[in-house]
This record gives structure tokens, sequence and C-alpha cells, in this order.
């Protein structure tokens, strides 16, 4: 279910602060924070290290130990490295930034070399399968410490990261969820342009966001590189639902460039049809309109929108551009003050999601 052996090869890759899971920002990584307490640290002893060849490794790195390892450990029977390696692939997977990962990296490399990040895999999987879906995403978090762009790894963890916001209730956790997995499965069609999957679920995730040129393009690239069937008509079939929107999108970014009137040709048709509730058509048909010179079109189109997202920041700031140039004061003040309390609004609506997940 989660991931397949292709044997590709990597083509392209983003620098080490984009691409390593050790460097680049860990957005989610707060939310297994909470599993770190099942560990203590403690030192190998010098004759260990010694007889292991791993001094120059391990010298002062502390190793995690669960806390009913303690009594083995201390009491001189030891324990299997393959056990202190499980348990170094939890504090790497909890926490990629962990001061020691690096150590930890060399040491099982030294150790076990590629057959630990495949033993990381195999835990991952297991768990996912059983919708233990924190216990995958930290397996598969230590696999790509062991090696950033290992294509199992990077699909797998890509997956389990939709898994678990398609599962959350919580808005924020759902927001670094959705954002992480999009950015593994791009950085996986990069990395490894001819793995289809990726393409597949990454139209989606572009889709979910309403990125339709995007989905378009990525669900191109799938069905150039799939052989399944199914899933080829299942795409084909999205491909054709999304039509519509892909061309609104196309309308939108001629007004984002400048091009008013390619974008206002464009967008004015759906106006006629189901997509008039969309309030983005009508927020760049106003933006062309008001660019263009049609002042009155402006204003109905931005009010148009307001009816329906009435919190619309920027088709506000528009309507006060509008009407402080009119020497409106009355309007100007009115959309004015309704963009304070919407600002102060998500302020404390931030503040409230950032106490609650501390």
């Amino acid at each position: 279910m989660f991931g397949k052996k292709l044997g590709i090869l990597p083509t392209v890759v983003r620098p080490a602060e984009e691409m390593d899971i050790k460097v680049r920002p860990d957005r989610v990584g707060r939310y297994f924070k909470k599993y770190m307490d099942r560990f203590v640290f403690l030192e190998f002893s010098p004759e260990y290290m010694k007889k292991a060849g791993i001094a120059e490794i391990m010298q002062g790195v502390p190793i995690p130990l669960r806390k009913e390892d303690l009594e083995n450990f201390k009491g001189g029977e030891g324990l299997q490295a393959t056990h202190i390696g499980e348990n170094m692939a939890w504090v790497m997977g909890i926490d990629p930034h962990f001061q020691y990962t690096v150590k930890y990296v060399e040491f099982l490399n030294k150790l076990f070399n590629y057959k630990i990040y495949e033993g990381m895999m195999k835990e991952g999987r297991n768990a996912a399968e059983a919708e233990d879906y924190d216990d995958a995403a930290i397996h598969f978090r230590a696999a790509l410490c062991m090696k950033p762009d290992y294509i199992h790894a990077m699909y797998s963890y890509a997956r389990v990261c939709r898994e678990m916001y398609m599962a959350s209730n919580n808005e924020q956790k759902t927001g670094r969820f959705k954002a992480e997995s999009m950015e593994y499965f791009e950085l996986t069609t990069e990395t490894h342009p001819r793995f289809a999957q990726a393409f597949y679920y990454l139209g989606y995730a572009y889709l979910n966001m309403g990125l339709y040129i995007k989905a378009e393009l990525s669900w191109k690239n799938y069905l150039a590189l799939s052989k399944v069937s199914k899933d080829k008509k299942e795409i084909r079939e999205r491909l054709g639902q999304i039509e519509a929107p892909i061309k609104i999108e196309h309308g939108c970014n001629e007004v984002l460039r400048g091009n008013n009137e390619i974008g206002m040709e464009i967008l004015e048709p759906y106006l006629k049809t189901n997509f008039k509730t969309w309030w983005p058509l009508s927020y760049y048909l106003g933006v062309a309109y008001i660019n263009l010179g049609r002042q009155s079109d402006a204003v109905a189109s931005f009010k148009r929108v307001l009816g329906m997202n009435a919190s619309h920041l920027e088709t506000m700031k528009e309507l006060v551009r509008i009407y402080a140039k009119d020497g409106d004061k009355e309007n100007e003040q009115k959309y004015a003050k309704k963009i304070g309390i919407i600002q102060k609004e998500l302020e404390d609506r931030g503040a409230h999601r950032e106490a609650s997940e501390e």
C-alpha cells in the first residue's frame, strides 16, 4: 500500500535546506514530541565503544533507552544493537533536528548499512497498515534521516501525512500535515520523475487546494507513466470534470499578469454558468474591471464576492481604495471598520490555536 520498488534513480534534487529532513523546517514535528518521554539517555561504556570500533563516532554521544531497557543496560546484560537502532530510529523520527541525529545516522550506517533504513520502512509500512499513523510517520521520517532521497520513504511519508490530515479535526494540524504531504509528493516527483503514483496523489493534493492547472499537469504526467488501467480511467474522468475550473484559473492568472482584457474575456462567460457562485471568479473580474476603468462594474463584482465570502479582506481593501478615491467617507470607513474587526478576530483565533497546541 505504502510504496513499491521500482529501481528509479533520482534525477533532480532540491538544496539540502529544502530536501534533507535533518535540516529542512519541520512543520509537523510538534505532534510527535510527546513520544520523546519514552526515552532516557545514557552513554556507551568506553570498553564497549573500543570493542565495537565506534569510539570515534559515539564518544560523548548519549544513546536513547526506553525506561524498561535500563535494568538490562545497567546490569551488564547489554542490549541487542538492533534494539538500540530501533530506539535511535524513534528519536530521529520524532525529531530529525535532534542534536545527535547525524551521529546516530553515522553509527547505524557503520553497523547495518542500507538494511537499516529498509528495516525502518518495513516497520513504517506495518504501522500504516494497522492505521497507527504516528508510528508510521516516525519510522518514515527516520528512514529519511538515513537517506533523504529514498523514494519509498518519501512517497510513504507523503501518503501517511495525507492520511493524518484527512483524519484530523484540528484546523491547524490539518493545514500543517496537508502542506507536508503536498511538499513531499512534490519532492518525490522532482527527485524520482518516473514514479507514477506520486503524480496521482499530487494531482489530488493540488485539486484539494484549488490549483487546477497544477492538478492537470500532474495528472497528465501520471497518465503518461502509469500502466494501471482502472486508475487511468478515473484520472481521465477527473480531468474532464475540471476543464472549466482550469479555464477559470487561466483567466485569473491573466489578470494577475496584468492582461486584464484577456482575463476578463475568459472569465465573464462563466457568470452565466453554475460557476457564478465561485467568489474568486468575481474577485478577479473586479480587479480586471478596476484596472480597465470600469469602476461601477468593479464595485458590483466586489460586492458579489462579499455576498459569497463575507470576510474576504482583499475585496474589502479594494472597496476601501475605490471609496477613498471617490471621497465617499461613509463607505470607506464602513469597510475599513470591517477589515479591523476581521483582522482582530483572525489574530485572536491564531493566538488561541497556538495556545491550544502548546
